[in-house]
């Protein structure tokens, strides 16, 4: 994030958009693989249109899990459960092709010694992290997720029962001299019955969803865009086709700091795409609890099968408190960046990644998030003083 004035936009989804709607049966089918075996090698992609969901992908594992109904559950879950929707789980069809990994990419993971098990993949990783939230997050992708959850919890809990679960919200924010002051502009699209006035919708959209997150940073000058093109009825994977992993600044940052480009949801631990970008949010997030610096970027890449990271860069925009230098030896020092030593460091092979699905990957203080945690800030003040 620069300095200056400026605006910044980030989006979110609720739970029921397509490509959410596929995350969630890719991380679902993940973590029922996990219960049964902590070592699986799971990559699962899923894709959702109009009355049916594939499900594919590599998996090697001793578990047997039913991903039928694995699919029909997250469903229900989300809210698909009137046929008048024109997708629901009961009807819905469900189609698999799922086999087990390439035994070429399985070759450079498997290694006889903890320690020398490889990357699953090649790549680059970012994570990021600013002081201007208490969340150590970019303001407008935290509002933008709040948004998303809140369109959610109104219609689940029957205070606005006329929505319907798919969803977006989009935030942007007004920034003087390089920090957040006000909002500019929210955009809502609410999937919503038939039968109820536009009028209604964003009366109701205005005061029981963007008033209650966004009540501070709202002016007079804010703009409201609520369901913008007048109707939003035919909505979810009826009106647009969803595969996993096509969310991955909402996944992130919100459009803030780099992305290796690859995505997070169906994958198991050894796939560097997901370990080590929650490792670099974790460094990032640490060294700016540290006070070492006002935001930071940070930047990992592997090749596949190997056990060190072919690069670590340490980005702190000017605001670091320490020599360059200094601050990559404490984080060689300090944090773990062999695949191996990730995975056991977050704690990785455990069933919790469902929950990452909605709502952002960081940012989040719930249980099993590891990456999120600050438990080093203080290790790191004081090595530099």
């Amino acid at each position: 994030m620069r300095n200056g004035n400026f605006l910044f936009t980030s989006e979110s989804m609720t739970e029921g958009h397509p490509d959410k709607i596929c995350d969630q049966i890719s991380d679902a089918v993940l973590d029922e693989i996990l219960i049964q075996d902590p070592f699986a090698r799971v990559a699962c992609e899923t894709m959702a249109g109009a009355g049916f969901i594939i499900v594919g992908g590599e998996i090697t594992t001793s578990a047997k899990v039913n991903i039928d109904k694995i699919v029909r559950n997250v469903l229900k879950d989300i809210g698909y459960t009137k046929p008048e929707y024109g997708f629901d789980y009961k009807s819905v069809g469900v189609l698999t092709s799922v086999h087990e990994q390439s035994a070429d990419i399985a070759k450079g993971v498997n290694k006889k010694k903890k320690k020398s098990v490889g990357a699953g993949d090649q790549g680059m990783m970012s994570g990021f992290a600013t002081n201007e939230t208490p969340e150590f997050m970019p303001l407008s992708i935290i509002l933008a997720h709040r948004l998303a959850k809140q369109l959610t919890e109104v219609r689940k809990k029957g205070i606005l029962p006329y929505l319907r679960p798919d969803g977006k919200s989009q935030v942007t924010v007004a920034y003087k001299n390089g920090k957040p002051k006000q909002i500019k502009a929210v955009v809502i699209a609410a999937q919503h019955n038939p039968d109820v006035k536009l009028s209604r919708i964003r009366k109701d959209i205005l005061k029981k969803v963007i008033k209650p997150v966004c009540g501070k940073y709202l002016t007079k000058q804010t703009k409201y865009f609520i369901n913008n093109t007048g109707r939003f009825v035919i909505g979810g994977p009826v009106a647009d086709t969803g595969c996993t992993g096509r969310k991955i600044i909402a996944d992130t940052y919100g459009g803030v700091g780099g992305h290796g480009g690859g995505a997070f949801s169906g994958k198991d631990a050894t796939k560097v795409d997901r370990t080590a970008a929650y490792m670099a949010r974790h460094i990032a997030k640490n060294i700016v609890a540290a006070g070492l610096a006002e935001k930071c970027e940070i930047q990992l890449a592997y090749v596949i099968g190997g056990t060190e990271p072919l690069s670590v860069m340490i980005d702190t925009f000017d605001t670091g408190k320490s020599e360059a230098d200094k601050l990559y030896q404490l984080v060689k020092k300090n944090f773990p960046l062999m695949p191996s030593e990730m995975i056991d460091y977050l704690n990785l092979r455990k069933p919790i990644f469902k929950k990452t699905a909605n709502y952002g990957h960081f940012g989040r203080n719930i249980s099993g998030f590891t990456w999120e945690k600050t438990d080093k800030a203080n290790e790191l003040k004081k090595a530099l003083k």
